[in-house]
Parts: structure tokens; sequence; C-alpha cells
């Protein structure tokens, strides 16, 4: 399944749902300077600024259960 290009502004905030995360990896694969998985194997956000949005989302994308939230510079959901 191709993933679906979004056009967003600047990413405000991103958030990762603990309570969602099973640990997959993939968005610290996609976008390793940004997510990374700590000692109870679930996604954290150790840079917001390691890389550009458009790699930022498809990192969120990338996320089987769509535990990565990110909101723009407004506060507004922008994903998913």
């Amino acid at each position: 399944m191709a993933n679906k290009k979004v056009k967003i502004g600047k990413i405000g905030k991103i958030y990762v749902d603990r309570g969602l995360c099973i640990g997959s990896g993939s968005c610290a694969a996609v976008a390793p300077e940004v997510f990374a998985l700590d000692k109870e194997n679930k996604a954290y956000v150790f840079n917001e600024k390691g890389t550009d949005g458009e790699m930022i989302f498809l990192a969120a994308q990338s996320c089987p259960v769509k535990a990565i939230f990110i909101y723009d510079e407004n506060g507004r959901q922008a994903y998913p």
C-alpha cells in the first residue's frame, strides 16, 4: 500500500501514545534522527528537529497502530 503524500506545514509537536505503541520500531527505522525505542520497547521522540517534516510524516505513517500524532504549529492535529 502506497503512502498518501500530504502537504504539512511546520510541525509544532510530535506525540507518541505509549498506550498504543507496540514497539514495531518502524518510526525509528524511517527517522532515526527523531525516534528511538526505550528499554520498554516503546517509541519516543528524542529530537523533534532531527529531520524534515516530510520524513517525520512518513515515519508516523509507517506506524502500524497509528500511535504517532503530529500537530501543526497552531496546535491542530495533522496526523492521523
